[in-house]
């Protein structure tokens, strides 16, 4: 591989600093907020893949929208959107420990839901607080 291809084009940002401006944007919260959250009607989306659920487990009433659909499902303009998802709707998605999941947050809010967050520490986090799985 020549040297050349090692090199960041000009512009170009890496995943470390793509992640930090996507974090800069939220209100991240942790698994207690995010659970009381859930009781007053946000809405928790895992966008783990089925694997990943089914070896680490899943959050009970979770919504599952795995990643590559997700922005398709929460876009209110989008032809495929899920009927509940408007532009207020308060939204905290999880993945296994809180990376792409403030990726994806991120997009969601690019989208226009100007209340998505993600879940700090993942579905990780979720378990070590003791909170229930399945």
């Amino acid at each position: 591989m020549s040297t050349s291809a090692l090199q960041a084009p000009a512009g170009s940002q890496g995943i470390t600093e793509i992640l930090e401006a996507a974090r800069a944007r939220l209100t991240r919260v942790g698994p207690q907020q995010t659970k009381q959250a859930l009781e007053r009607g946000a809405v928790l989306v895992d966008i783990r893949p089925a694997a990943q659920r089914a070896e680490h487990g899943e959050i009970p009433g979770a919504l599952i929208i795995e990643r590559n659909v997700l922005e398709w499902r929460l876009d209110p303009r989008s032809d495929a959107r899920l009927s509940f998802t408007h532009y207020d709707l308060e939204v905290i998605v999880t993945c296994q420990e809180g990376y792409t999941s403030s990726l994806a947050a991120a997009a969601l809010q690019d989208l226009g839901l100007h209340r998505a967050t993600d879940l700090a520490g993942g579905f990780a986090a979720w378990q070590a607080a003791g909170l229930p799985t399945t």
